[in-house]
């Protein structure tokens, strides 16, 4: 009997810190999973839903959001799971599980935005790299009020790189990894909408310790 009370004293306890890792980890899940159902379907999946300026002024509207999430192939894909992975590791738990799909959404917004209207020579592009910087920018400025040092540092270093690619071109190495040309303001726009994202939460939001 008493064995059997401790069993359920304990069964709440691990359930809800199942929920709490579940939900933390739940939006970098969603990107996952429709990045690789978009993968799934190959080159006919990137043809009918990556970013493609033309098809959209005919009307393929849901291009200007599945863009985001179709690669270029496996290595393509891989490099930017692994970077969504490393982002969460690194801001997570900054914002909750709502907040953070609110800045995903303003991300790839501003991101999309960005292509439509200041690039009208970008013809096509695929993959999460833009929104990427965006996620890492508004949770690196939201930590600022809890972990400023290491946020510093995160936000320098994002800005040293978005520098150097404006004035030089795509980091060393980029374009073979990605199996592809890097669109480097994407991940300019990225980070511009990740920054503003952050100041519109910043006095809304308190940083999430659990989800």
């Amino acid at each position: 009997m008493g064995l059997h009370n401790v069993t359920e004293r304990g069964s709440p306890g691990r359930s809800a810190e199942f929920l709490q890792v579940a939900g933390y980890w739940l939006v970098p899940a969603v990107i996952t999973a429709i990045a690789l159902v978009i993968a799934v379907f190959g080159t006919a999946g990137i043809e009918l839903l990556k970013y493609d300026r033309l098809a959209i002024i005919d009307g393929e509207y849901w291009r200007l959001l599945s863009g985001h999430f179709s690669h270029l192939g496996p290595e393509h894909l891989l490099l930017n799971l692994a970077g969504l992975v490393l982002v969460w590791l690194l801001v997570g738990r900054q914002y909750t599980t709502g907040q953070w799909l609110i800045v995903t959404a303003f991300s790839l917004a501003v991101i999309t935005l960005g292509f439509c209207y200041l690039d009208p020579n970008l013809i096509w592009y695929v993959g999460l790299s833009g929104l990427l910087h965006g996620l890492l920018i508004a949770g690196a400025i939201r930590g600022i009020k809890t972990q400023p040092v290491e946020s510093i540092i995160i936000i320098v270093a994002v800005a040293g790189k978005l520098i150097y690619e404006q004035l030089i071109g795509p980091l060393p190495g980029s374009e073979a990894t990605a199996g592809g040309a890097v669109i480097t303001n994407a991940h300019l726009y990225g980070a511009f909408g990740g920054a503003m994202i952050a100041a519109i939460l910043w006095r809304r939001v308190e940083p999430a310790t659990s989800i």
